[in-house]
């Protein structure tokens, strides 16, 4: 047959859909063949998938004959091509829903195809349609029975196999059937049935109660055990590898129940947990196996055994390591000494299946002290032995040992990727736990004495204990009588019980006597204790007959075998004596005793359960005091922490002190073993016990654990077992992390989640990912099950927006630390796509990578992500970036590996290949890591590599691996050492001692060759050292000893003022670089040749830093000596000091930083002055380093920047330091603000530049910072700032955000110190004084001082000790010198400076009274100094003192009840309510979290507040002062406060929270209107805006603007709707409809609507003259909401509303339409605005209003400026007098004067040019403005007419309507607050000029602004 030519490849889909759609219909029979045939050609030619695709979506036709056709296509290609190309499991999934179609044609053709796929599957099939109609199943079966057996094989074959045909013929002849070959080579594929299951939900099949009926563990009943473990099975068999996850929970309760007798129950288990084996590893229940092992029943034991022996089956060489096997070994090894032959049997079979899998070189370690007879039955077993994956003897596996790479892939071949993953992980867990808790360490040693347990030395005694747990049944009390009867007098048995205390002490005499000399062997222990607690046992009343009893119980427990059965018997006593004054002691003694028995982790774990599960606080705490001497007599191994961390929780819980006191301690003496993350399970304990605790562990820190002196067999030998294991170090922390409570999340993450998470929209991933970092967050630690997670976020790792990839990133940090060690299972799927995130462009990217890799790798250890080719599959990539972060990671970690990880070699060839990449850094990373990857692989291997390199290249990397070979650092020590030294001689340069011998090996093999290629890399040139620096001394020693005899420094004459001017004139390049460049270097060397000395020059250039400290130590030796010299090169000195700074060796920065305060101080001695030259060339560098990560460098650095201040004056470092702060380095910011702080506390205000504002301005933005020490650095500084200069900081700061404000007012308060400006200012003035006496001859000789604070830095260094200096804070600095020498004249000074101090405190006070006077006839009536007093009362409210807020309150409430004082506290509302919620917040956050504090008090302040409030909401004139702001901040408080369940619980809460409730409604009702609708919009935007927000708190200011809406038609006509509307359009812009749908709750939306609607009904159409404050309508989707409605309530009413919303305007004719007429004039008005066509416009307007005398261009103009509004006035006179030539004014106007009074209820507030009047534009409106506020502070306001609203209303309205918030007015009213009395005057003012803001209302009129104009004259000159 001839090919026709393969079609374009795109059209496959189409033409198949073509067909389909359009062939498979037609009549005819040729058609529907020709269409089979085109399918099965495309088929042919590799679009098999496409084909497939298209036919199955034909299945869904409505069409029977399509469906028809597209099976019998399916059938025919199956048959021809066979299964591997047609993909079966979808067939197979609609097959079902084919045999219930209704067409006969269709289920007959269904019948056809299930026949074939039968042939091809066989038995697989009969699963997926097991459910078909049983009828057409019989059919199939008969049908199926038919088929011939042997293997069925494709006819035709695709393009690209056609030449493989006759190959496969042979094959196939060859090849076994379909059930034997599941070889992939086979053209006949094995199908799994469970393939082609579909997976089915059978959760919500279950019934609800399914969980509680069936519990295996719980089940007493034999047949439901069996069940059960029926149903484990299925779910193990259906759920495969997803049931792994559960496994952990089952298989312990699975192993325990196999305690059953019955077969079928074993045989049950037995599945079930086979089954259960193959969905997870052996890793993963490990431990769980092994805690089962030391079960007292043999059948548990037995098949514990045997179990281990299937599982070892399933293993290979590689997937049990010797970690796992270790264990397992020991416990195995116990085993075969049991007194229960088939436990011992069971074992051996184990033991044997090891040996089998691994090879005898593997497992002879563990078996050398196996006796020769077990060990050849042990070799018997293993010949039986089967192994699952075919494995040959021993031989095979002891090959691999050697040669890790074969057995690593075979394994991975074998047992599927999962078992490798998990294999792979470190092996510390089991580990650690096994030698300890399960005694399995050292029974290497004297194992055989162990079961006859006849130990003959006394030293025996321990080690057989240690050995073998002993075990015994319990015993029945008639057993125990008669073995006790045989080893005590029979007197001592009968007096047991006597009735008479004497007899029964004689008693316990006898039996003590008999006990101690007993033989060990001999001795019944548990028939002993049994009869001592006998009647009346531990009840007994004669406390010595009790500490006799105690004492013996603690003899047998010496000298006896004792169990845990005895134990079990006496413990309980025990604890109930522990406590008991007199035989607590002997108790203690008794418990200790039998720890020692039976391990302390037992003991101590039933003693302290028992101790919580009775009431008795004594027993209590004196168990734990036990316990924790116990731990330390101990040790602490094996003890379970988490047990013990529930109950120390209760014990710190308790009421009883002595209790909480004992958990504590003992908490100490874990902290001891566990360390710092003990502290991680108490973090949700109450401030107080935390504090407690803390305390505790400060006591501990540093102390190390003493070491065990009891049981100590058992840990002498722990240390080597561990030290075999050749793993990496590990810091003992992973036990903890192991035993922390982890939450499981996997429920968490839904599919909906992680479908957001993969979303299309950016925003909608973010959310996703916010989602996950707060679920983690919330989880603190979770459990390494998180289901889809990995996958999703992977996929966000290459998000093409880099801030969600950053975002993700910082999620897989949170995820390393929530998840601990087990994030191990994710290094491969999630840790490596991390690694590829290296190779992004951006470097904050990298950064954010390369901390998430540093963070998991210290979960996981290295040896993951060094396993398999994924790292070296990474590093072969060609991305520079990936290159260098990859290399320059591994450089750092390779050498703290203690072990060689296997795949490392794996590496070595892109190792090379990046040795040679085109980018340099690339290479120097490829060099620097060289001797890393040779510390481990050796220098053979590495060489051996080279072999496939080219033969130049060879030669090139042979070179670099010599060089390599000198500086290879050791491998670190083993861990026998624990992790005392993992960096000796192995870290890289960064992290060394600087110990030089050390540092020169690393450093010259971190650093390459200075080659001329790499000369620019920064300061290569001074740190990269050759290999010859280290001979090139030795040669020249000779000539040096005659050179170094002169002075060092050359002082040239003029030779700085020189330099100097070359510099200024860009002779030479000016010192400014970000890493100094070869050039500057050079520059330096030319310009010091003149002036130093030779040899001391090539010291300071050479290019080995042992030489820069050699020239440094003489620079020091000469700085005495040679002052001038020094002075002379200063200049030079300081620049080659921050060349310094550039090198990365700490000891040389360390030695350039002592030379440096020795130089300054030696300038400051000499009153030497920098130079702007030397200042600016040297300071920035020095200001970096303060952010070096070494604490004793920064220390010394701002040592140093201290004593500059004495050389060069302070205000001009300000502004340096001032620059470090901008710096990314987060420990630099920090630094220089706190020295910031510094300066300004020691010189004042004066040295912040450019200006104080400025300065604090920058400062404050650091208040937000992300770092935490910078955030606490600026508030700090702030708070000094504050120290000195008081409130008025709040001014210089500007706006803070509310956050950053409240976190300042916190820290101010807490800082708790009065301004202290007066000292300072004292301190400053004296030296002055002092100083311009003694040295003004100094100053001359040296120049012109520089300005004021420098010369205070001269008097300050004349105090000797510039060291002492710098430790007593400026305000304490006494100079004693000076006392001494000028006592005279610092007496002269005094008393002026005292006398000036007086008058400025006085002044203020005698101020006010003229002023207050002056301005306010209506004050007379008061006190003149009213607002002051009120001011200062105000101030107290905020105090962070109950009482005296309480006072304050009081005597603000007397004011506010009596009607004729309450008009004093007009003008102080907002400072009122400020200072009230700065209180309710401090309540809230501070006192109420403070347990001292009695919480009636803190219910008497809220009492208080909110009584006082209530009072003040009562008052409308006073209430309506409040503004937006302010109620803001208000409504916030007082909601925050009904949701605070914390008040609730109170007995008085109740009673707050009403009256809260009724204080709210009088808020809502009282104030102005318009400001609390405003307040409450912008509330309610931020709350649904902050994710931390309550949706109880959105829900209530909802609720609140209900009740507003409620309130509308009565208040409509006093509300600026304007600014409402602005703020509605605000809320919509932030919240478009689509986001408010996306809220939980739909009330958000329905409030909006039911606002807006309630407006347009009460409106009418005159709404939308109201949008004139909104800059651009189309923000917002308001306006078209607003004619939607208005269109709607057209529709049903007709404007019939109109008549409501008339205000006196007459209306325009109804027929008009309303929108033109409003067009038409905007349209006019725009004319008039225009500077062109002004007059036309004017003109038109004239014209309009002649033709409708009643039209209303009131809106128009209302909104204007008052400027505006009268140039158009005037306008339209004059036109009127040209035209009419009449001086008449058209009374049509809407401006008249006359009418306004009476018409306009609703002013509104203007958005003029003015806006927020500072006056920097001065219009008439601004003097309107002042003597409004003017007028109201006099009282002059004629409120009292009802027809116009209060003018206080119109004041607190601002006209820049976005809410300032109350912070914004914090500012000024804080510094009023505290303030001197006439600032507050002042402030006052201006605060109520510029915060309330210039708001003209239309109703005043032009006609009236000069006669204004003249009154504010009066005004103003009647103040002067």
């Amino acid at each position: 047959m001839l090919m026709p030519p393969p079609p374009p490849a795109g059209t496959t889909g189409e033409v198949v859909s073509g067909v389909v759609s359009k062939v498979f219909n037609q009549p005819k029979a040729k058609a529907k063949e020709l269409g089979i045939e085109i399918c099965l050609m495309y088929i042919e030619i590799e679009k098999g998938e496409a084909v497939q695709e298209e036919l199955l979506k034909g299945l869904d036709n409505k069409n029977p004959k399509i469906i028809v056709a597209c099976i019998e296509t399916l059938r025919k290609a199956l048959s021809e091509f066979g299964s591997k190309i047609i993909l079966l499991k979808p067939i197979i999934k609609v097959l079902p829903k084919l045999f219930e179609s209704r067409e006969k044609a269709v289920r007959d053709e269904a019948k056809l195809i299930a026949v074939e796929i039968y042939r091809w599957i066989r038995d697989a099939l009969r699963p997926p349609l097991q459910n078909i109609n049983s009828v057409q199943l019989k059919e199939l079966e008969e049908e199926w029975v038919k088929l011939p057996t042997s293997a069925p094989r494709p006819t035709r074959f695709l393009r690209s196999q056609q030449e493989l045909e006759a190959k496969l013929e042979q094959q196939q002849s060859a090849g076994g059937d379909a059930e034997g070959g599941g070889d992939d080579g086979d053209e006949v594929p094995q199908i799994d049935a469970y393939e082609l299951l579909e997976a089915v939900e059978i959760l919500s099949k279950l019934p609800k109660d399914f969980y509680d009926k069936i519990v295996v563990g719980k089940d007493t009943n034999v047949m439901l055990v069996a069940l059960a473990a029926k149903c484990l099975t299925g779910l193990a068999v259906g759920l495969r590898k997803k049931f792994g996850q559960y496994a952990g929970h089952v298989v312990p309760t699975i192993l325990e129940k196999f305690k059953e007798k019955k077969p079928q129950v074993v045989q049950a288990l037995q599945e079930a947990i086979d089954a259960i084996f193959l969905t997870t590893t052996l890793q993963n229940i490990s431990e769980d196996v092994l805690a089962v092992m030391d079960n007292k029943n043999p059948t548990i034991k037995q098949q514990t055994s045997l179990f281990i022996a299937r599982s070892f089956r399933h293993c290979t060489a590689s997937t049990l390591p010797k970690s796992l096997l270790k264990p397992f070994c020991a416990a195995l090894l116990k085993h075969i000494n049991d007194s229960a032959p088939e436990v011992r049997d069971a074992a051996f079979e184990a033991l044997g299946t090891a040996l089998k899998v691994v090879g005898e070189k593997a497992v002879n370690p563990f078996l050398a002290d196996v006796d020769k007879l077990k060990l050849d039955k042990i070799k018997e077993c293993s010949e039986k032995v089967e192994l699952i994956h075919g494995k040959k003897a021993g031989l095979a596996a002891d090959k691999k040992e050697f040669k890790p790479l074969p057995g690593r892939t075979a394994a991975s071949g074998a047992a599927g990727d999962k078992d490798t993953k998990d294999i792979s992980a470190p092996k510390p867990g089991p580990l650690k736990k096994a030698p300890a808790a399960k005694a399995g360490g050292p029974p290497k040693k004297g194992k055989p004495a162990a079961p006859g347990g006849a130990g003959n030395t006394g030293t025996k005694n321990k080690k057989g204990l240690e050995t073998k747990e002993i075990v015994e049944p319990e015993l029945s009390i008639e057993v125990c009588e008669e073995k006790a009867s045989a080893v005590l007098p029979p007197t001592c048995i009968q007096l047991l019980d006597s009735g008479n205390w004497k007899e029964r002490l004689a008693c316990m005499e006898e039996f003590q006597k008999a006990v101690e000399l007993m033989d060990r062997t001999e001795m019944p222990c548990q028939a002993l204790v049994r009869m001592l607690a006998k009647k009346p046992g531990w009840k007994e009343t004669n406390f010595q007959v009790m500490q006799m009893k105690l004492h013996i119980v603690a003899l047998i427990a010496q000298k006896g075998n004792f169990s845990k059965t005895s134990a079990q018997v006496v413990l309980d006593g025990l604890v109930d004596k522990i406590g008991d004054v007199k035989c607590g002691n002997n108790a203690k003694e008794a418990m200790t005793a039998i720890a020692e028995a039976c391990m302390l982790p037992w003991t101590a774990e039933q003693v302290v359960s028992m101790a919580f599960s009775q009431k008795n606080p004594k027993n209590q705490s004196e168990t734990l005091n036990w316990l924790s001497n116990a731990i330390k007599e101990f040790g602490f191994s094996g003890l379970n922490v988490k047990a013990f961390i529930s109950n120390v929780k209760t014990a710190l819980a308790a009421t009883n002190p002595a209790v909480r006191t004992a958990a504590i301690t003992l908490l100490g003496v874990m902290y001891l073993y566990v360390g710092p993350s003990l502290r991680m399970f108490f973090e949700d304990e109450k401030p107080a016990l935390l504090s407690q605790i803390d305390a505790e562990f400060e006591k501990m820190q540093g102390q190390s654990p003493p070491a065990p002196t009891r049981g100590i067999s058992k840990h002498s030998t722990s240390g080597t077992d561990e030290g075999e294991d050749g793993d990496e170090p590990d810091d003992g922390s992973n036990d903890v992390v192991d035993l922390l409570p982890r939450t499981e999340i996997s429920d968490k993450i839904t599919s909906e989640l992680v479908s957001k998470i993969g979303d299309k929209n950016w925003k909608i991933r973010k959310e996703g990912l916010d989602e996950v970092a707060g679920i983690i967050n919330e989880a603190k630690f979770i459990q390494p099950n998180i289901g889809e997670l990995p996958t999703a976020l992977k996929g966000r790792l290459n998000d093409s927006n880099k801030i969600l990839v950053q975002q993700t990133l910082n999620i897989l940090q949170q995820l390393a630390v929530a998840m601990g060690p087990n994030i191990k299972q994710h290094v491969k799927n999630l840790g490596i796509p991390i690694i590829t995130v290296l190779g992004d462009s951006k470097n904050n990217v990298r950064a954010a990578a390369l901390a998430t890799v540093n963070a998991w790798a210290e979960q996981t250890g290295m040896k993951e992500w060094l396993e398999g080719e994924d790292l070296s599959e990474e590093l072969k990539k060609e991305n520079p970036f990936l290159r260098q972060e990859l290399l320059g990671w591994l450089a750092e970690k390779l050498p703290t590996l203690r072990s060689t990880p296997t795949d490392l070699i794996l590496c070595v060839p892109h190792l090379y290949s990046c040795l040679e990449d085109r980018n340099g850094d690339v290479r120097k990373k490829a060099q620097d890591a060289l001797p890393f990857f040779m510390m481990h692989l050796g220098y053979e291997k590495m060489a051996k590599a080279t072999g496939k390199l080219k033969p130049t290249s060879k030669d090139q990397v042979l070179a670099m691996l010599e060089k390599a070979k000198a500086n290879m650092p050791a491998k670190p020590a083993p861990p026998t050492k624990a992790t005392s030294k993992p960096m000796g001689g192995s870290a890289p340069a960064k992290f060394q001692p600087a110990s030089a011998p050390a540092e020169d090996s690393i450093s010259s093999s971190t650093e390459p060759k200075p080659d001329p290629k790499k000369a620019k890399a920064p300061g290569l040139s001074s740190k990269a050292k050759s290999a010859q620096g280290k001979k090139v001394p030795s040669k020249t020693s000779l000539k040096e000893d005659e050179d170094k005899s002169g002075p060092i420094f050359i002082v040239v004459p003029n030779g700085k003022e020189q330099r100097m001017k070359d510099e200024k004139g860009l002779k030479v390049l000016k010192w400014n670089f970000t890493t100094p460049r070869d050039e500057y270097i050079e520059q330096l060397k030319t310009q010091m040749s003149s002036c130093v000395a030779k040899w001391l020059q090539d010291e300071m250039f050479h290019s080995d830093f042992q030489h820069h400290n050699k020239a440094l130590a003489v620079m020091v030796d000469h700085l005495e000596s040679e002052k001038e010299g020094v002075i002379g090169c200063l200049d030079l000195i300081l620049k080659w000091l921050t060349l310094r700074f550039f090198d990365t060796n700490t000891s040389v920065l360390m030695k350039a930083l002592e030379y440096l305060k020795l130089l300054f101080t030696l300038l400051s001695e000499e009153e030497y002055h920098l130079t702007e030259n030397e200042a600016s060339s040297f300071i920035p560098y020095l200001v970096v380093k303060v952010g070096e990560p070494k604490d004793v460098i920064r220390k010394d650095v701002r040592a140093i920047l201290n004593r500059m201040c004495l050389v060069y004056p302070a205000s001009k470092m300000f502004p340096f330091i001032m620059e470090g702060t901008k710096s990314k380095n987060s420990k630099q910011r920090a630094e220089c603000l706190e020295e910031l702080g510094c300066l300004v506390e020691s010189y004042g205000m004066n040295v912040c530049q450019p200006t104080p504002g400025k300065a604090l301005k920058e400062i404050a933005v650091h208040i937000g910072d992300r770092d935490n020490a910078v955030r606490n650095a600026a508030l700090n500084t702030i708070v000094t700032v504050y120290n000195v200069h008081g409130d008025q900081v709040f001014k210089l700061i500007g706006n803070l955000s509310e956050k950053d404000m409240s976190m300042l007012e916190e820290r101010i308060k807490r800082s708790a110190k009065r301004p202290s400006a007066a000292p300072i200012k004292q301190v400053e003035e004296k030296p002055q004084r002092a100083q311009n006496i003694s040295s003004n001859a100094n100053m001359l000789r040296k120049g012109p001082a520089e300005d004021m604070s420098s010369k205070l830095n001269q008097a300050r260094s004349m105090s000797g000790h510039p060291e002492a200096a710098q430790m007593v804070r400026r305000e304490f600095q006494l100079d004693l010198d000076e006392i001494e020498n000028d006592n005279g004249t610092v007496r002269c000074e005094m008393p002026e400076l005292v006398q000036h101090k007086l008058d400025d405190i006085f002044e203020p006070v005698l101020i006010p009274e003229p002023k207050i006077r002056a301005v306010s006839p209506h004050f007379d009536d008061m006190h003149s100094n009213t607002a002051s007093t009120i001011n200062f009362i105000i101030s107290q409210v905020a105090s962070g003192d109950i009482n005296t807020s309480i006072q304050a309150l009081t005597q603000i409430d007397e004011v506010l009840r009596q009607e004729d004082k309450a008009e004093a506290m007009s003008g102080h509302i907002d400072q009122f309510l400020i200072a009230t919620f700065m209180q309710l917040r401090l309540i809230y956050n501070t006192h109420m979290a403070d347990e001292k504090l009695e919480k009636d008090e803190i219910i008497k302040l809220y009492s208080c507040i909110i009584g006082n409030m209530i009072s003040l909401f009562q008052i409308e004139s006073l209430a309506r002062e409040a503004s937006t702001g302010v109620l803001k901040d208000l409504m916030h408080g007082l909601i925050t406060l009904m949701l605070d369940s914390r008040i609730e619980d109170l007995e008085e809460g109740q009673q707050v929270i009403r009256s809260v409730n009724l204080l709210v409604v009088k808020v809502l009702e009282k104030s102005d209107q318009t400001n609390i609708l405003s307040a409450l919009l912008v509330l309610l935007q931020d709350s649904l805006l902050a994710t931390a927000s309550s949706p109880k708190f959105s829900e209530l200011v909802m609720k609140c603007l209900w009740r507003m809406v409620r309130l509308l038609p009565d208040t409509i006509n006093s509300i600026n709707l304007d600014r409402i509307l602005l703020d509605i359009h605000i809320f919509m812009k932030v919240f478009p409809k689509e986001k408010l749908k996306q809220c939980k709750s739909e009330f958000p939306i329905r409030t909006l609507k039911t606002l807006l609607h309630t407006l347009c009904k009460l409106k009418g159409p005159k709404i939308l003259d109201h949008l004139t404050m909104i800059d651009n309508k189309n923000e917002s989707e308001l306006e078209a909401h607003l004619c939607r409605m208005m269109k709607h309530s057209m529709d049903q009413t007709g404007s019939k509303s109109d008549k409501e919303t008339e205000k006196g305007a007459s209306r325009i004719d109804e027929k008009s339409s309303k929108a033109k007429v409003n067009d038409f004039l905007a349209e006019i008005f725009k004319k008039i605005g225009s500077k062109e066509n002004t007059k036309e416009g004017l003109a038109e307007l004239y014209e309009y209003k002649k033709k409708y005398s009643d039209a209303d261009i009131e809106p128009f103009l209302k909104n204007s400026s008052q400027f505006f509004q009268s140039y158009v006035e005037r306008g339209l006179r004059v036109i009127e007098m040209e035209r009419e030539g009449k001086g008449r004014i058209s009374t049509s106007t809407g401006i008249s004067p006359q009418m306004e009074v009476t018409c306009v209820p609703t002013p509104t507030s203007t958005v003029s040019s003015i806006g927020n009047t500072n006056g920097e534009e001065v219009g008439p409106s601004v003097y309107l403005e002042r003597l409004k506020i003017l007028r109201q502070r006099c009282g002059l306001d004629n409120t009292k007419q009802d027809d116009r609203p209060p003018l206080t209303s119109l004041l607190s309205k601002p006209a820049v309507p976005t809410v300032a918030s109350s912070t914004d007015m914090l500012h000024s009213k804080l510094s009023q607050l505290r303030e001197s009395r006439e600032q507050h005057q002042h402030s006052d003012l201006d605060s109520n000029q510029t915060h309330s803001s210039g708001t003209v209302t239309s109703s005043s009129s032009t006609a009236n602004i000069d006669d204004l104009k003249k009154r504010l004259e009066r005004i103003k000159s009647s103040r002067k």
